[in-house]
């Protein structure tokens, strides 16, 4: 696993107490698909107190997507991918946002006062978007570009995981596949998902692919044309080891078709651009 070394310059949030921002899992691995884990733990910056919450909150799926750091390494250690993990609570700043997007810095999640981050200034937030968001967006870019060559694209796949209950609505999805033009990826896992009767699968659901607030596959996926997918399990599934397992296994085996088509890894135009920009 690489780690760049933290910033420790004046003004800057990291301190040398704290982790990096991002780690980068089998970094001289060759082959185009890249696996991405935006929300892979619940680390605060030293500097920030926690953001003023308490273990217990910390260890909530406010804070990261539960399961989702050990299925990803799960996947890309039985694949030999290259896998970017982003290292800071999405309290602190959601990676997967658009700046413009008011949930990059959630004063209140699911419920819960997120006191330290209450009326920020400006400072403050761009404080976290060069400690955090541009470090690991920057690795992705880099992951991704340089397994590019002669018009062949590189695929990204995201990992994500879902909280079992939201707004009082039990979610009855065992997994979800997000996707928005492009189904080079989707189509495959979905079919693959299918397969399993005791699975109930999500076509963009419990969240959407479509919806504007996922930037990293907007960003570096569409936008780029490279065929790239979201992938979402839901965390009550996700709990134990033996459940990490599980999971990567499916995964794995939705995805080694995926690694063997070489026709999937081309560039397509981008007809429609990017959503958003911030």
């Amino acid at each position: 696993m690489y780690a760049p070394p933290v910033s420790t310059a004046p003004g800057s949030l990291l301190g040398p107490q704290d982790g990096p921002p991002f780690t980068v899992q089998n970094p001289d691995s060759d082959h185009p698909l890249v696996l991405l884990c935006d929300h892979s733990s619940n680390a605060v910056p030293s500097a920030l107190d926690n953001l003023g919450l308490d273990s217990d909150a910390l260890a909530r799926h406010i804070a990261y997507d539960i399961g989702a750091d050990a299925v990803t390494q799960r996947v890309a250690d039985a694949l030999g991918l290259c896998a970017v993990y982003c290292r800071y609570s999405r309290l602190v700043i959601d990676c997967n946002r658009y700046l413009a997007d008011p949930s990059s810095f959630l004063p209140v999640s699911d419920g819960t006062v997120v006191p330290g981050n209450q009326n920020l200034s400006e400072a403050d937030k761009q404080a976290r978007v060069e400690a955090i968001r541009v470090p690991y967006h920057r690795a992705v870019a880099a992951a991704l570009s340089g397994r590019e060559a002669d018009g062949a694209a590189a695929g990204l796949v995201a990992i994500h995981s879902f909280t079992p209950r939201m707004a009082g609505f039990e979610r009855p999805w065992h997994v979800g596949v997000l996707w928005d033009q492009d189904p080079r990826f989707a189509e495959p896992l979905l079919r693959h998902f299918a397969l399993d009767a005791s699975l109930c699968v999500g076509d963009n659901e419990p969240y959407s692919g479509r919806m504007p607030a996922d930037y990293t596959i907007d960003h570096h996926g569409e936008r780029q044309g490279r065929p790239c997918v979201s992938l979402e399990i839901r965390q009550d599934l996700l709990l134990e080891s033996h459940q990490h397992d599980e999971w990567a296994e499916r995964v794995i085996d939705g995805l080694r078709d995926l690694v063997k088509r070489p026709e999937l890894y081309k560039k397509r135009g981008n007809e429609h651009g990017e959503r958003h920009r911030a």
